[in-house]
């Protein structure tokens, strides 16, 4: 049971601030109005999320944000200097980059030029600017109205990328976007995407957040993603935030029959992060592979929020998580699957994972199964604990140093995870990641 909270935090009343002062200027006519102010109505009746609502039980927002900082402004000729220079993880990657820095599309950095036959771009500034209702795009099935992340999202998102790829079209050049946050001055950052994948047509997409360290800036994105029957789309998202950054990430996916899912998630940076994937699997023979590893340290905390609904027959789900979680820092996972009435010979999988290496170390996991049909084979499981010595003695036995043994045995640990990555550049990029991570312990 969700109890309400009636004493307004400094940092909801900073947010409502926000909203009275920005909402005159937000792109939109009285469509996408009326869908803000609704919004944000929701997020006022329930308040920042606390440990008294079951969904956010291990992440206490209310505790966790402090404040509510103030909202970016456009990027000046300073900021785009610098997110010039960001994205060297994907450095090798031959990627169609779209930019978005402080919270606003930047046409200037992205590589529109050549776009392949079927592929369209646009900024969602613009797309709400024509009073576009795309900010409620295909959200009627897949979230609670009152999941007060992106309501909030709703409420204030300013900009974002609209991407579409007609039906049949074959788009083999990866799409980046890339989200930066530059300069030493605390904001947050509000943004909203969408994807709708036509039906038939194949696509990759990439996304990255990513920032300066030693600032504690706020990130609240949503991605939207439509993929048509028959469709086919990797998705890929890399957290890279700065030490001091909170983010709100939201995920939601609709997905429809024959088609085909895949989707990596990868938490590297960040004070606090919520990553959270609402993913509708809404025709019959859809498949669906999510994985995503978590590297935490310090006093990080990552939470990994995961809801697949199988709506029709025939669906597929493999779900696999690992976390690796150092010093004091805390790994959250919640998984849950849910196979409707009409989704009989569902076939669904679920495994979280975490490794801690200090004592300190926390780890929660919440795998769930809700099931409604009677001709179905799921599983969901969750472990949490340490290195084996034995392994790592092994390693040790035949001249490998301690610490490169750990290492050895904490890559192929989120390694397992990795295996779903289709494209080689990526994942050798993420392990390259991984590598660089475990280097920097102590």
């Amino acid at each position: 049971m969700n109890a309400p909270v009636s004493i307004k935090t400094e940092a909801e009343t900073g947010l409502a601030e926000t909203f009275a002062a920005a909402r005159p200027h937000l792109p939109g006519g009285p469509t996408v109005a009326a869908a803000r102010a609704a919004a944000f109505a929701a997020f006022s009746a329930s308040g920042l999320p606390h440990r008294r609502m079951e969904a956010w039980k291990y992440t206490d927002l209310r505790r966790l944000m402090r404040d509510a900082k103030p909202l970016a402004g456009a990027p000046d000729a300073l900021a785009l200097d610098q997110a010039g220079t960001a994205g060297a993880l994907l450095a090798g990657l031959d990627v169609r980059r779209l930019v978005v820095v402080n919270g606003t599309f930047v046409p200037e950095l992205s590589d529109l030029a050549d776009l392949e036959p079927g592929l369209a771009i646009r900024a969602m500034a613009d797309a709400l600017a024509a009073d576009n209702a795309v900010l409620n795009h295909g959200l009627g099935d897949l979230v609670p109205e009152s999941e007060p992340a992106l309501a909030l999202n709703t409420a204030l998102a300013g900009d974002g990328v609209v991407v579409t790829v007609a039906p049949g079209a074959r788009i083999e050049r990866p799409l980046h976007l890339a989200f930066i946050a530059t300069g030493a001055t605390a904001t947050a950052m509000v943004t909203r995407s969408l994807v709708v994948i036509g039906a038939g047509a194949t696509a990759s997409l990439i996304e990255t957040h990513e920032g300066p360290g030693g600032c504690d800036y706020q990130v609240n994105t949503a991605l939207q993603l439509v993929l048509g029957d028959g469709g086919q789309l990797d998705h890929a998202k890399i957290i890279q935030e700065g030490g001091g950054a909170l983010h709100l990430g939201t995920l939601l996916a609709h997905v429809g029959a024959n088609a085909m899912f895949n989707a990596f998630a990868f938490t590297l940076g960040g004070l606090v992060v919520r990553n959270q994937m609402f993913v509708n699997l809404a025709g019959e023979g859809t498949q669906a592979n999510i994985s995503g590893a978590s590297l935490l340290a310090g006093k990080q905390h990552g939470d990994t929020t995961l809801s697949i609904v199988h709506a029709a027959p025939g669906g597929q789900s493999r779900e696999v998580f690992k976390a690796v979680v150092d010093e004091s820092a805390r790994a959250v996972f919640q998984g849950k699957i849910s196979v409707q009435q009409a989704a009989q010979k569902t076939d669904a999988r679920m495994m979280a994972r975490a490794l801690l290496l200090s004592p300190d170390a926390e780890a929660d996991a919440k795998p769930e199964l809700e099931i409604f049909a009677d001709d179905v084979q799921c599983g969901h499981g969750a472990t949490t604990g340490t290195l084996d010595e034995q392994l790592k003695f092994y390693l040790q036995a035949r001249g490998i140093p301690p610490k490169e043994a750990e290492a050895l045995l904490i890559l192929a640990f989120v390694g397992e995870a990795m295996d779903g990555i289709a494209r080689e550049g990526l994942r050798a990029a993420l392990e390259t990641a991984t590598e660089a991570w475990l280097a920097a312990r102590d």
